[in-house]
């Protein structure tokens, strides 16, 4: 069966960086263990998040949630010039009080159901003013550049959430995909510890279970015995690093049996549950 990997990795709590390429490899679907923030550019690149295909435009805000299923496709006739900032939930939590939570964007976005915000005037926004103050930045090779760099990353994410809050974002929507994947996606994603099989998910949806795994497949790219899999280990680990037995993220992720959870655990993460947490295997 095929996996998705992980791609990218987070050494401290917080990575960023300006990339720029003319030769842009194929992107295969993947996920991180952090969150991920992209500042497009330039370029002719379509992003693929959850079932859901956009085609950005310069300066579009792109969120990506850590686990979030993804991949994009870049037109290598032209740049493909970005910004990427990759956020572990301890940065985040980091800079959460009572008055303030900068993950605020990222909790918006799942509301609305979109990935990617877009500005709908330059010219008049401050937020874009900000994105362009962290872009020349790349170009500063100063004194504490790189402290600047964050300081400038920190302005913007709180230009972010207030322009998220008062409502001077646009959610993008997208019109290529079909609806009836986005609801099983979603009951998918809300039901993780339910029965997910075949049958049960075309009696809920009213629709032939063949024709679901071959509409499923053609607009996301995967099975949907691959993504649903996946998505319960996934959320397994998360559970297991936040203090939960291995045992009871097995069942409260839908396994049920910890013998087969285990084995596709350690395929798919390269270790036991034990090891997750830190301590030796078994």
């Amino acid at each position: 069966m095929e996996e998705y990997v992980k791609k990218g990795y987070l050494n401290s709590e917080f990575r960023l960086f300006h990339l720029t390429d003319q030769e842009t490899r194929k992107v295969e679907y993947h996920y991180h263990d952090f969150d991920k923030i992209t500042i497009f550019l330039k370029g002719n690149v379509n992003y693929i998040i959850e079932g859901k295909s956009y085609e950005l435009k310069p300066y579009d805000i792109v969120l990506v949630r850590h686990n979030d299923i993804h991949r994009l496709m870049a037109d290598n006739s032209v740049p493909y010039d970005r910004i990427i900032v990759y956020i572990s939930v301890n940065f985040m939590n980091a800079y959460k009080t009572d008055s303030y939570d900068l993950s605020y964007c990222f909790q918006k976005a799942e509301k609305e159901r979109s990935n990617v915000l877009r500005i709908p005037s330059l010219e008049k926004s401050s937020l874009f003013r900000s994105i362009s103050r962290l872009e020349q930045s790349f170009s500063d090779d100063g004194y504490a550049a790189e402290l600047f760099r964050q300081v400038l990353f920190l302005e913007f994410m709180i230009h972010l959430n207030r322009a998220a809050m008062k409502n001077r974002l646009e959610f993008i929507d997208t019109a290529n995909c079909n609806s009836k994947v986005l609801a099983i996606l979603k009951y998918i994603n809300e039901n993780l510890d339910g029965e997910l099989d075949i049958e049960t998910l075309a009696g809920h949806f009213y629709i032939s279970k063949y024709h679901m795994m071959r509409l499923f497949k053609q607009e996301t790219g995967y099975t949907l015995g691959q993504y649903t899999s996946q998505k319960r280990l996934l959320l397994a680990k998360e559970l297991i690093l936040s203090g939960v037995p291995g045992t009871q993220a097995c069942f409260d992720c839908g396994f049920r049996d910890y013998s087969t959870f285990l084995r596709a655990y350690r395929k798919f993460f390269g270790e036991s549950p034990r090891a997750s947490r830190g301590f030796d295997s078994p």
